[in-house]
């Protein structure tokens, strides 16, 4: 038995002695620097550097706050071998490798075409672009690999990256002659984003946003000329310099405001003339080349060796940013729909105003037409339950439940009547365009008075919306149960007889999936909102209104004045007839597309809702008990609240992300909406008798 322990202890102990010990960067230099042989035949392998990254690479880099290369430099300076040996290493690899590329394409986009390249970056994020190794870009893929590598590198204090530099003696950009030195490599790539840029700012659809340039010289050709010139000044400088005094480059950084405010002045006008896809990314993608162009310009001035140096290093940071950064698929999303999201959205805050009341007048003017708007509704419940009876296929079911919706809509939308739901996706935008405006408040003093100003807007908002909901389900109610009635006695048939515990039992929100199916309804009304937003902006941009009004066969046949009349009638109406179309296809298509996909979808809307409940009672000839009348009845509230919420949560967010406005102001918003509450609940429901001396 004794004999057995010893014999396990010792083949313990020999295995204690094969493991290999924790690699440490004091372990991993005397591995591969302390003998001159060794690491003089592995300087050209860059698997030493990505191991060295990966050492220093913290484990969780978001929540440090500083990453501390101490202990590299200490070993560095007091090891000569260790020292010679990673400079011959870091040499070797770095030596001669071109890197214009990176500053030229790494996260510019190559493409007006927004899926392209979004599908590009995508399949690059599985399967990474690998260059030729005799690229910068090869060796930074293969060391700098990690999503996070820049957030770390960039919490490195300075001053250790300048102990490193000197112990490693790295040479800087400036002063080298030969062709492929790091400096000439700046000024191509320099010279390849400036071509870039004038192509592209030379397109018609770019030109057309900016008629203010129309006869005055592109500040785009006159930076190009004079960057070539600032060239030819630097080959026949013997330093291979510029000075910071020096004329032209004070005039190449004109230039480039100039080609700044020019691009600024094409998106502000996309307000007047609209903006698509694609000259919102041809502008994205030249204002890119120009923020490049910034960070790369101060480059051209050495100043003193301790700036070389300084400059030197910048450069590596960027080089090291430009190339994790270019498959940023997020950052590319944000940026190119920003401005689309802002346009739509300005649109639907004009079309929202129209939504929201200040006097008595305009309060009792919404009801009646939230009136006649449920009116409709409660005729499209009857209409929908008819044609549920019709022998058809589940296509034409869908097609004949979406018509039904969608010209019903539209009925409701040309006569100018109102239909609740479709409010909070329109005048959400409304209300964050207010707030957007009290920002404009500099003053700290008018912070409090801006908040209470939106307060007071949100009331009106918020009773507008109120009154409507009353008015839709107060009379799609008794319309809805007018016609079963009156179907019945002309034809003596109750057509709900057989339907009316469906009718009932989808109201039920415990049993049924009713608050699921009125949250894809408020999904829909809030596409409904986008979709109209979308049109306008797009028959803005490409200028619908005006060739209708000029149309030379429509003026031949109708007549100047009749022509402008149709041109102003489609200016204010074709964008909402077609988001209440896509609305209807929308309500009346989810059921079956849920059934061809075997998911329980549908929509639930409060004023169907309060149809259908008509119907049903009408279909049990009023016996019901307690529990599912008072189940329906709470049911068809928290419909009406989902449809609500929902809409107006999604155009929110959509309306604050479109204009910069942080989230974080939604507290304070929040508050001052609380405090105006308390003071005066009832004008949440009710017009003040006097409503601009009240509020």
């Amino acid at each position: 038995m004794r004999l057995f322990v010893k014999t396990a202890i010792i083949k313990l102990d020999r295995m204690k002695l094969r493991r290999k010990p924790k690699m440490t960067l004091k372990y991993f230099f005397e591995k591969n620097f302390n003998n001159d042989q060794l690491w003089k035949s592995k300087i050209e392998n860059i698997e030493l550097l990505v191991e060295l990254v990966n050492l220093i690479r913290p484990k969780k880099p978001k929540k440090i706050t500083e990453v501390d290369l101490s202990q590299l430099i200490y070993l560095l300076q007091e090891n000569q071998n260790y020292r010679d040996g990673l400079m011959d290493c870091i040499s070797t690899n770095l030596e001669n490798k071109k890197f214009n590329k990176i500053l030229s394409d790494a996260g510019i986009l190559q493409d007006a075409n927004f899926f392209f390249e979004v599908r590009k970056r995508i399949f690059a994020k599985l399967i990474p672009e690998q260059p030729e190794k005799d690229t910068l870009q090869f060796i930074l893929n293969q060391v700098f690999f990690v999503n996070t590598d820049l957030l770390w590198i960039s919490k490195i204090p300075q001053e250790q990256i300048l102990q490193l530099f000197s112990l490693l003696k790295f040479r800087s950009i400036y002063g080298v002659r030969e062709e492929n030195s790091s400096f000439n490599e700046l000024v191509f790539a320099m010279e390849v984003i400036t071509y870039r840029i004038c192509g592209s700012a030379m397109e018609t659809d770019v030109i057309r946003m900016v008629p203010e340039y129309e006869n005055l010289e592109s500040p785009f050709i006159a930076f190009q000329r004079e960057l070539l010139t600032m060239n030819e000044k630097l080959l026949q400088s013997p330093e291979n310099v510029i000075k910071a005094d020096d004329l032209d480059y004070k005039q190449l950084i004109i230039l480039h405001k100039q080609c700044t405010d020019y691009i600024e002045t094409a998106f502000k006008n996309s307000n007047k003339f609209g903006i698509s896809l694609h000259v919102n990314q041809s502008l994205l993608r030249i204002r890119q080349q120009l923020d490049r162009l910034r960070s790369l310009l101060p480059l051209l001035i050495q100043g003193t060796e301790e700036d070389a140096n300084r400059n030197t290093i910048y450069l590596s940071y960027k080089l090291i940013k430009y190339n994790c950064n270019k498959n940023n698929i997020q950052k590319l999303v944000n940026e190119s729909t920003q401005l689309l999201s802002y346009e739509i959205t300005q649109h639907t805050a004009n079309t929202g105003e129209h939504y929201i009341t200040n006097s008595r007048k305009e309060y009792f003017k919404m009801l009646y037409s939230a009136a006649g708007g449920g009116f409709i509704v409660g005729i499209l419940c009857i209409i929908k339950l008819l044609l549920g009876k019709v022998h058809a296929s589940g296509f034409s079911h869908m097609f004949l439940y979406s018509m039904n919706y969608s010209i019903g809509f539209i009925i409701i939308y040309i006569l100018g009547f109102t239909l609740a739901t479709k409010q909070p996706a329109m005048t959400a935008s409304a209300l964050v365009r207010a707030l957007q405006e009290g920002f404009k408040q500099k003053a700290q003093d008018k912070k409090e008075y801006k908040y209470k100003e939106f307060a007071i807007f949100f009331a009106r908002v918020f009773r507008s919306q109120f009154i409507a909901f009353v008015g839709n389900v107060m009379i799609a109610f008794p319309v809805s149960l007018f016609g079963i009635w009156a179907i019945d006695q002309i034809f003596h048939y109750n057509i709900a007889e057989q339907k009316w515990p469906v009718l009932l039992n989808d109201l039920n929100p415990i049993y049924s999936p009713a608050i699921l199916h009125a949250a894809i309804a408020g999904v829909f009304l809030f596409l409904s909102g986008i979709i109209a937003g979308s049109i306008a902006n797009r028959d803005k941009h490409n200028h619908i209104y005006y060739r209708i009004q000029e149309h030379p066969l429509l003026k031949m046949s109708l007549g100047k004045k009749w022509t402008k009349k149709l041109a102003s009638l489609y200016e204010k109406k074709w964008a909402g007839i077609i988001s209440n179309f896509w609305f209807g296809v929308f309500m009346g298509s989810t059921v079956f597309i849920g059934i061809f996909f075997g998911l329980n979808i549908d929509i639930r809307h409060i004023t169907f809702a309060s149809g259908n409940f008509a119907m049903g009672l009408y279909g049990a000839n009023f016996y019901v008990d307690e529990w599912m009348f008072f189940w329906s009845v709470l049911g068809i509230g928290l419909i009406g609240l989902v449809n609500f919420m929902v809409s107006f949560s999604l155009s929110l967010g959509l309306a604050f992300r479109s204009r910069n406005i942080p989230l974080s102001e939604l507290r304070q918003v929040a508050r001052a909406i609380f405090r105006y509450f308390r003071s005066k609940p009832l004008q949440f429901f009710f017009p003040p008798k006097n409503s601009a001396v009240s509020e």
